[in-house]
């Protein structure tokens, strides 16, 4: 592959048409509708922005993917017709519903009928999907009914921290994503700073994309103090007064620091610097979050009625089940439970047990704290939502665009399916921070989630062709098997995902200073939610539901050693694979990337293991050859940085991050093989020099 540049990724995220799709070869069969030059794409004559747009992007898919020329028109006859179900008396049955479309073909062309205007655009998409899978400009006779299988389904942009270009919004509408997510610190303020959050409304409504306020507002008046309505009239109220577009608001304890009364909580320190045993309110369900919830609430429903208000009880999942079903039990009815599906499990780990600190593939899920939340949520009638992170991307590796891990992710979704059987699970939240970054992980979830479900594994093999190409078919799928497999053996510890895991092969090991890699510049995060030395200080709620760290991170190093086994199996298959298309090079170079980012998660285990261990031995035998040790591991790992940069120069999706921005790009890994530089040339022989000199003195005592 050739070289890229840092953010070249960008222009292939502007890219809503892949060109050149079609096989010259593919001819017309029996009982198929092809579409030729001249085709016209006939909407009706007020049809809606939404339907307006889609029969354009049509008609350029058309151009851009099959060599065909097409246009739209309003009137006459169309090889292609789209039109709304109420309009034309048609009934759709159960697909009359939200996003629901039916799409017929025979000798006189294609009719799609859709029961709403995002249902037409999805229609249009639906058919580029199946035109790129079969690689010609074609649909089979027959009919096709499809509809939403859950509501909203919110992302946040992998382009850039609230940056939403128009062309990528295309993209997300293409993945079947009906929701944005801006960080909101103020009224008209994002992560980056003031934003005209009308004009992002406005141009994703030409999408069929709603805009979410991801609320970063601190609340700083508790209900009952006498000015807290007109407080959160200025605030919450003002923002959906500036901006009545927006759909709804989703509020996380951290993020809005609510004041409480509650004796559980309080400031984790006191005044004396002395820890106070409590905990922030922002991190436990206090009796009176529903009241801050209902006092909120009719600030922004006086404004919008509609708005959807959604409640994220992230912070929550660690307390005990009794006290987070207080709470759901007494917050209004009117308003959306948002649980996150796989977090805060405990999870066996060869002979140790560990749990799960944040959002990982590891576990498909769903877990004890989202089944015990959504079952009172089902009962009380609250709409219930959820975080999957199944646009392909959770906190398992900080710096990789997606997951590689299809066979896993489907067991999500088998998992999520079942959840909307038995608790009415109805929308989902994607990719939070990290960002929605188009893959084969991405497409396969829009499949899955339409009613009615068809088989994974067939929709799967339908994407792997038209990606990979039919040569490649069993290597990619061995591939990913291995890839899948080995995700069952990572480590989703708050010491990897805010650790090693986080900057990928970038990581420092730090032995005696701990450094930090610089930040970059007007990132959100920086280098903030990274920790550059061993994470060990786990708060009390930790330290009694798991191993202890001295008998699991033993454990841990054995699991990763299984990962990075079976993720460097599927390399090879890749490798291995007879035509070396660059669709699969980077595939290849992705799990090869990710198995990098093993090591480095075992070197600051092992790391960890021999520091704590040279610190406290009297053994000056032992001392010495833990340096030895040592010193293997950090020109081992110096050579893992070294082996990664031609890896992030052919693909500037690695090592990128919306929240932290680049950490792992070529600059990042040419500073990590400095810093290994200098800790092997001054801290590691200063250390040496110290064990020398207490032997000399010993020997002539």
């Amino acid at each position: 592959m050739k070289s890229a540049n840092n953010y070249a990724f960008r222009q292939e995220l502007l890219t809503v048409h892949a060109p050149h799709l079609r096989q010259a070869s593919r001819r017309a069969m029996e009982g198929e509708r092809w579409l030729t030059d001249g085709t016209r794409v006939c909407i009706e004559k007020d049809a809606s922005q939404v339907i307006s747009v889609a029969a354009e992007d049509f008609c350029d898919f058309l151009s851009v993917s099959m060599g065909v020329s097409a246009s739209v028109v309003t009137e006459g006859e169309g090889e292609l017709t789209v039109r709304l179900a109420e309009k034309v008396g048609v009934d759709l049955g159960e697909f009359a519903a939200y996003k629901g479309f039916r799409i017929e073909t025979d000798e006189g062309g294609i009719t799609v009928t859709a029961h709403d205007e995002r249902g037409a655009a999805q229609a249009l998409y639906y058919i580029e999907d199946l035109m790129s899978f079969s690689h010609a400009p074609f649909l089979a006779y027959g009919k096709i009914e499809k509809r939403a299988m859950y509501s909203p389904q919110m992302v946040h942009s992998a382009y850039g921290i609230d940056d939403f270009p128009d062309e990528y919004l295309a993209r997300i509408a293409h993945e079947g994503r009906d929701a944005v997510l801006i960080f909101t610190k103020g009224v008209g303020i994002s992560a980056r700073g003031e934003e005209d959050f009308n004009d992002l409304i406005r141009r994703a409504a030409r999408y069929g994309i709603d805009v979410y306020a991801y609320s970063k507002i601190k609340s700083e008046k508790h209900p009952d103090d006498p000015d807290a309505a007109a407080y959160y009239d200025s605030t919450y109220g003002e923002l959906f007064r500036r901006f009545p577009g927006l759909k709804g608001v989703t509020l996380v304890g951290e993020s809005i620091g609510v004041p409480s009364k509650d004796e559980h909580a309080g400031p984790w320190n006191n005044p004396d610097g002395l820890p106070s045993g409590k905990t922030h309110p922002g991190f436990y369900p206090c009796y009176d979050y529903p009241q801050w919830v209902d006092i909120l609430k009719k600030s922004i429903r006086n404004v919008k009625p509609d708005a959807d208000i959604v409640l994220w009880t992230y912070n929550f999942g660690w307390c005990p089940k009794e006290e987070r079903i207080k709470l759901i039990e007494s917050l209004p009815t009117d308003i959306t439970l948002l649980v996150t599906f796989e977090m805060f499990e405990l999870l066996p780990c060869g002979d140790a047990l560990i749990k799960s600190s944040d959002y990982s593939l590891r576990f498909e899920g769903p877990g004890a704290y989202f089944s015990s939340e959504a079952e009172v949520a089902r009962r009380r009638g609250i709409r219930l939502y959820s975080m999957t992170n199944t646009g392909g991307r959770t906190w398992d590796f900080g710096v990789a665009p997606y997951e590689p891990m299809p066979y896993q992710w489907m067991r999500r979704y088998a998992a999520m399916s079942r959840a909307q059987r038995d608790w009415g699970l109805s929308g989902i939240m994607e990719c939070h921070h990290f960002g929605f970054y188009p893959s084969i992980i991405s497409k396969l979830s829009k499949h899955a989630f339409m009613l009615p479900e068809e088989p994974y594994e067939a929709l799967l093999e339908k994407i792997l062709l038209a990606e990979y190409g039919k040569e490649n078919l069993a290597a990619a799928k061995g591939a990913l098997a291995d890839f899948s497999e080995a995700i069952r053996y990572y480590t989703p510890t708050q010491s990897d995902q805010y650790g090693a895991f986080r900057m990928g092969p970038a990581h420092p090991l730090n032995l005696v200073q701990s450094v930090m890699i610089p930040a970059n510049e007007g990132a959100m995060f920086g280098n903030r939610i990274w920790k550059p030395k061993y994470v060990v200080n786990h708060s009390g709620h930790w330290l009694t539901t798991v191993s202890p760290l001295a008998i699991s991170i033993r454990e841990e190093i054995k699991s990763l050693e299984r990962m990075l086994s079976l993720m460097e199996k599927g390399v090879a298959t890749l490798t291995a694979a007879p035509v070396q298309c660059e669709s699969l090079v980077r595939l290849r170079n992705l799990g090869q990337f990710i198995a990098n980012c093993v090591k480095t998660g075992i070197a600051a285990k092992r790391m960890h293991l021999l520091d704590v261990e040279l610190q406290r031995t009297p053994d000056v035998a032992r001392q010495h050859a833990i340096c030895d040790e040592i010193e293997a591991l950090l020109v081992a790992e110096r050579k893992n940085a070294e082996d990664t940069i031609p890896l992030v120069d052919a693909d500037s999706s690695l090592g990128f991050e919306p929240s932290m921005l680049y950490m792992c790009d070529r600059w990042h890994l040419e500073w990590k093989i400095r810093h290994t530089d200098y800790v092997l040339g001054t801290e590691l022989r200063e250390l040496r020099a110290a064990i020398k000199t207490h032997e000399t003195f010993l020997q002539n005592r």
